[in-house]
């Protein structure tokens, strides 16, 4: 973990050390943050698998002075053969969590590094692709030693994964799951960077690489087919955005929840909060939760699919409503409909002021568990989150795009400061990044302090089926008197427990000056050049 107020010419921010110094690197080289960024991710899937990979998506807010934020949704949708008829003929009622039959979204990722690379070429970047995987081919050939997360999570869900195709070659050594501290070696992951630096990152989609896939993926029982890579390219999508007592925050739009991250800080804004971190703020943010998640379970899926956009829910009149559903003394029943997922969050600044917000995910720890032999990716289950009811309002249809929880944000502050900010975490990660953004400007916090400060998590998140309002247990006791009395489903966690996630978030201020600030439950840090 770093925390640093000194002025540096860029930093990074990831939950991993080794992908924030591979981005710290690009921008010693030179680079600018979009490059650091692809730097970071790239590795990112190598050092965090079990959380990322090539076989899953991934979503860009950037930053560049003088302009609007833009977007790239990188969000891979259904196979052309994945449909209800389809898994009924399967003999299946719902998609599974694991295996082939959830390996059934186009995972977008690459091309998201690839959209982001031109528009890094755009802004006059230079380096190669070759440097920019540099980092991520190196530390697959090489090896690296195995986090206590990725083991704790090889171990955990072995029962679930260890029969899945591909799973025992890739995470298990003589019939045991990969421990902490053993060195980890992808030398399949290392040959397929190697073959997109020398062809171009299409070919994740449109070449060799492409063919070898599709023919692994249908030969593991999945629905995916070579078509379905070739047709896909990420989108450059408009962010969503909120005024917040006079700041401007930016998140995803549809089908990510970014619109419940937006919705919360709008609903709690309007509750006139003073103090962070007692009864009245914990209360206030986790009713807000349950008004903007309610919103975001009967409405937000593939906005092509949406009856109504968006930007309907951050009217003032919605917002106005909502918040005067929060009783400020009771809790409201819970839980209602929860999802869950498996995620990274990275940040990044360079010294011309540009910024990235960045999240990648292959949703449930380890994915679908298919690992695919020539390749050695790991396809993500992110189309689990379909339904397939036909009446419901995120079922499953050919090139529908799924509902993602991932969500990277990015907030222009009214005295012009940038601040990229996020975090893993499944339904955690609006609550989250409400908490840091909250505690930040309430000027009762520093930027570490915002992030090391206790949270809380109302529902599930990775690796958890729980839904009900886990906290920290370094609050003030009478906060969990006061919330047990409000008719709160508690329970007191340990002090620093990692399923309350892996955030992060960097700040640049207008004379330069450079804030970074990383999660004590990771593994990260912020790294400054």
């Amino acid at each position: 973990m770093l925390h640093t107020r000194r002025s540096y010419n860029g930093m990074v921010v990831a939950p991993h050390h080794l992908a924030s110094e591979a981005g710290a690197r690009v921008l010693r080289d030179g680079g600018n943050a979009v490059e650091a960024m692809i730097a970071a991710a790239s590795t990112i899937a190598v050092v965090y698998p079990h959380m990322n990979s090539l076989g899953g998506d991934n979503f860009w807010l950037i930053h560049e002075p003088g302009k609007k934020p833009a977007g790239i949704d990188a969000c891979g949708g259904a196979a052309r053969l994945a449909t209800p008829e389809y898994y009924a003929e399967q003999g299946l009622d719902a998609i599974p969590g694991r295996g082939p039959h959830a390996a059934l979204t186009v995972a977008g990722a690459v091309s998201g590094w690839q959209a982001a690379h031109q528009r890094s070429i755009a802004m006059g970047g230079k380096l190669p692709l070759s440097r920019l995987l540099e980092d991520a081919i190196h530390h697959a050939t090489a090896g690296v030693p195995v986090s206590a997360t990725l083991g704790n999570n090889a171990a955990g869900k072995l029962n679930e994964l260890k029969d899945q195709p591909g799973f025992a070659s890739a995470y298990l050594v003589d019939g045991q799951p990969v421990k902490i501290g053993q060195l980890l070696k992808q030398q399949r992951i290392a040959n397929t960077l190697r073959q997109l630096v020398e062809r171009g990152l299409e070919d994740f989609y449109r070449g060799e690489l492409a063919e070898s896939m599709a023919a692994d993926l249908q030969g593991a029982g999945s629905p995916i087919r070579l078509d379905d890579l070739n047709q896909y390219h990420a989108l450059e999508v408009n962010p969503l955005a909120l005024q917040v007592q006079g700041h401007q925050i930016f998140n995803m739009p549809p089908p990510t929840q970014g619109l419940a991250s937006l919705m919360l800080l709008g609903i709690f804004s309007r509750l006139n909060i003073q103090t962070v971190d007692d009864f009245a703020y914990v209360h206030a943010l986790v009713e807000s939760t349950k008004q903007a998640f309610r919103i975001r379970d009967s409405a937000v899926s593939d906005p092509d699919y949406m009856q109504q956009p968006a930007e309907h829910f951050l009217a003032a009149a919605q917002l106005d409503q909502l918040a005067s559903g929060v009783n400020m003394t009771q809790a409201q029943p819970w839980p209602d409909a929860s999802v869950g997922g498996d995620t990274v969050w990275l940040g990044a600044v360079d010294n011309e002021g540009r910024a990235v917000s960045f999240i990648q995910s292959i949703y449930w720890e380890f994915g679908s568990g298919v690992v695919l032999p020539e390749s050695g990716v790991t396809w993500q289950n992110r189309g689990t989150s379909f339904s397939l009811d036909p009446a419901h309002h995120n079922c499953l249809k050919p090139g529908r795009r799924p509902f993602h929880t991932i969500q990277p944000a990015l907030a222009h502050l009214s005295d012009g400061r940038v601040m990229p900010y996020g975090t893993m975490g499944g339904e955690g990660q609006p609550q989250t990044q409400a908490m840091v953004l909250s505690r930040y400007l309430s000027g009762q916090h520093d930027l570490q302090q915002s992030i090391t400060a206790p949270r809380w998590l109302l529902g599930k998140t990775w690796g958890s089926d729980v839904t009900n309002l886990r906290i920290e247990n370094r609050f003030d006791a009478h906060v969990y008197e006061k919330l047990l009395a409000a008719g709160h489903d508690l329970e007191v966690i340990g002090d620093f427990d990692e399923v309350m996630g892996h955030a992060g978030a960097l700040v640049l201020h207008p004379n330069g000056l450079i804030e970074g600030a990383s999660d004590p439950r990771s593994d990260g840090a912020a790294v400054g050049v």
